[in-house]
């Protein structure tokens, strides 16, 4: 291990590692061969912001008996970056994470979100109904998908832009900007609706301004990237090197930093 403490990198929502589907895709490959000990969340893919936490806790734990170390440093994405700020001070985990760098983290909430939570309440009701049967067929312990959309409304997600536990963890933010639809096929509609909702650049479904947290340090990559193509999805082979010499860039000054 060339790092002093293990990455753990943690998933948002919809993403998990589940058999062959990596919710990091080739990226946790990349770090442990570059010498990094880097580990995946086993988070649930819906679970709410306190279940995540919890289980995030509890794999930090055993990372830590494992490696025999005292910390660890987190590089969180999306919805994963609450669940990290949650465990950390609410499940007395301070003096466990030596860093927290989170990405297109919505700090302040998703209009997006807000748009969902805004259907009919049938329809909500379905969605609801097949999002949490799927997700208990990947192994999710507790799917509650309607919970979460609620945790990352703008009307209940409260930004912590000061948090008691910033003098004793080096805290990071980084957001990415999606410039055209067309260059996310997935994300490519919500982007439609994300741009015109929040009034602000995006990366298909949080805001370059919901993303600030911290030492907030810019855009991963100065090009257009969406929020999932940040972890690796649907991204031209060029993009994908660059995402990856993201990651490899980031643990490196971590380390450099001596963590």
């Amino acid at each position: 291990m060339i790092n002093k403490y293990p990455f753990i990198l943690v998933h948002g929502i919809v993403l998990k590692d589940y058999k062959f589907f990596k919710a990091f895709t080739k990226i946790e490959k990349s770090l442990n061969d570059a010498g990094y000990i880097a580990i995946t969340s086993t988070t649930d893919g819906f679970g709410s912001i306190e279940n995540n936490a919890k289980q995030l806790k509890n794999q930090i734990l055993e990372v830590l008996k494992k490696y025999n170390v005292d910390k660890v440093n987190l590089i969180a994405h999306s919805k994963g970056g609450l669940d990290a700020k949650y465990m950390i001070k609410e499940l007395d985990m301070e003096d466990k994470v030596a860093s927290l760098t989170t990405l297109c983290t919505p700090h302040k909430g998703s209009k997006i979100a807000d748009l969902m939570l805004s259907l009919p309440k049938f329809i909500i009701k379905i969605l609801e109904f097949f999002i949490n049967k799927t997700y208990k067929l990947f192994k999710d312990e507790n799917p509650d998908c309607y919970l979460v959309a609620k945790q990352l409304s703008t009307h209940t997600n409260i930004d912590e832009e000061t948090i008691d536990f910033s003098d004793k963890i080096y805290c990071q933010s980084y957001s990415t900007t999606l410039h055209r639809g067309r260059d996310d096929f997935i994300l490519g509609i919500p982007f439609k609706f994300s741009a015109h909702l929040e009034k602000d650049l995006s990366d298909g479904l949080v805001s370059k301004e919901s993303s600030k947290f911290a030492n907030y340090k810019g855009d991963c990559i100065e090009e257009s990237i969406s929020h999932g193509q940040i972890v690796g999805f649907t991204l031209s082979r060029k993009k994908k090197i660059k995402v990856i010499e993201f990651y490899l860039a980031l643990c490196k000054n971590l380390m450099e930093m001596g963590f």
